[in-house]
């Protein structure tokens, strides 16, 4: 093939890439993100800004993710200068210091420069002190200490989430009063805000008015007469995930931050909140399937040592399921039979585990859990044991029966499976309660005492039945 046909080509693709991310919303389908390599490694500055300057901020993080090491580098050093505070923000952790510490200083020292202090925070907290310097050194004195102040707060506390642009009023004046200052030359707003907190002279907040009922109102109405009735605070060292909790159970859309004094420091808007609540949600997830804080970026090997201790946890629990079976080897080897149906009954008390316990951490996430429900939950949970047992029961016993042509062999199926299938809701529910009560999170451990309870209880109730009643 010539150079000439290859270009053509190459121009085809990315014109066909780009038709197909327009039609989509410029979804990073393979073809879009093919045309993006092509672009880079044709060293293609053009032909990349023309697919990458449509994108939202969010979309080329994820096409950041998408890319190995070494696509990333390549892409990094011929469009890096174009990477704003936005897309940093955008990036998963992991990956966002790998990126930052490509970046040459002066494209680092713009892209931090607008941001709000809050995404300033959330690009620093984790990085390593060097990159942390490098970031801070970017910042003009006043952003710079707001966010060495917000920093000296607790890891995933409200005052690590805050921002410090905080639109506030007297609370004596009026809606024209308001309007006027928000209006005055050279007045600096946040970028996003949709309430204006009104303060008392020791600037403690006492309320706030939102966006809409002050541009509606007249100008003479006091702020005092239009504040909502959700308003609260809430205090600067208080977990974000409680944060986040009030956010989505009271319907607030931005709620003013307190010190140990009640003064106003800086306030927290939704969209920080459900990032926190999409961060917990995404956490249980995998966490409930023992591979932690996992992410595609990652390398084997980090991989690996995710895994590898919940893998070993699986391995003792398969353990001490295999010496409860050792315990019935000479039942074991006069009836083969058994041998083919025990792992129904295991696999059947795991899935049921599995499903109490989601519900149950789900709940405890959201607290819709608690003391005060909880045997009510327990008590449903023993019913739904009962009921499932018994269907699955009747099922597994005539097919034991008409399998092996042994009708006790069907009645011992039956027993074992209600057995196991009530005993895996009842620790379904009561793992994960007792572990948060031991302060354990229960998304991350909950999975492995489950699966030993029902393994263990589901092999001794079927061999243990079967040593009753078949021999």
């Amino acid at each position: 093939m010539s150079e000439h046909d290859s270009t053509e080509d190459a121009v085809a693709a990315e014109a066909e890439a780009k038709d197909e991310a327009e039609a989509q919303g410029y979804s990073l389908e393979a073809p879009f993100v093919q045309a993006v390599l092509e672009a880079v490694f044709a060293d293609d500055l053009a032909a990349l800004t023309e697919l990458l300057d449509p994108l939202h901020p969010a979309d080329i993080a994820d096409l950041l993710e998408q890319m190995s090491a070494g696509q990333r580098r390549e892409l990094l050093y011929l469009w890096g200068e174009n990477i704003d505070g936005e897309i940093l923000s955008e990036l998963d952790e992991g990956l966002r210091e790998d990126i930052i510490a490509a970046l040459p200083q002066s494209v680092l020292t713009e892209a931090v420069r607008d941001l709000e202090s809050d995404d300033v925070v959330d690009l620093v907290e984790y990085l390593e002190e060097e990159q942390q310097e490098a970031i801070l050194d970017a910042l003009d004195a006043s952003d710079r200490a707001a966010v060495e102040e917000a920093l000296s707060y607790p890891d995933d506390s409200a005052g690590r989430l805050m921002q410090r642009e905080v639109v506030r009023a007297p609370e004596h004046w009026d809606v024209g009063q308001c309007i006027d200052f928000m209006r005055a030359e050279g007045q600096e707003l946040p970028e996003q805000f949709y309430h204006v907190v009104l303060v008392d002279p020791r600037m403690k907040p006492t309320g706030y008015v939102t966006l809409g009922k002050l541009l509606g109102s007249p100008r003479a109405v006091k702020l005092v007469d239009i504040i909502e009735d959700s308003f609260r605070t809430v205090p600067v060292d208080q977990d974000e995930e409680e944060v986040a909790y009030a956010f989505n159970q009271y319907h607030l859309i931005s709620v003013p931050v307190v010190d140990t004094n009640g003064r106003l420091v800086g306030i927290i808007t939704i969209d920080d909140a459900m990032s926190v609540l999409d961060e917990e949600h995404e956490e249980d997830i995998l966490r409930l399937a023992g591979v932690g804080e996992s992410r595609l970026s990652d390398t084997a090997w980090e991989a690996t040592k995710r895994r590898f201790p919940w893998l070993a946890v699986n391995l003792v629990t398969a353990i001490l399921a295999s010496l409860v079976i050792g315990q019935f080897e000479a039942v074991i080897a006069q009836l083969v039979a058994l041998a083919v149906l025990m792992p129904i009954v295991a696999s059947m008390g795991g899935n049921a585990g599995t499903q109490a316990l989601t519900v149950a951490v789900r709940a405890i996430a959201t607290k819709d859990l608690t003391g005060s429900n909880m045997w009510r939950v327990v008590r449903r949970e023993l019913g739904v044991g009962v009921i499932n047992g018994l269907v699955f029961a009747v099922m597994m016993g005539l097919v034991g029966w008409a399998w092996f042509g042994t009708p006790m062999l069907g009645v011992v199926l039956a027993l074992a499976m209600v057995i196991n299938l009530v005993v895996a809701g009842l620790a379904g529910i009561l793992v994960p309660v007792v572990l948060e009560r031991m302060n354990v999170d229960p998304a991350l451990a909950s999975g492995a005492f489950v699966t030993t309870v029902t393994d263990v209880v589901g092999f001794f109730a079927f061999l243990g039945l079967a040593t009753m009643l078949l021999l």
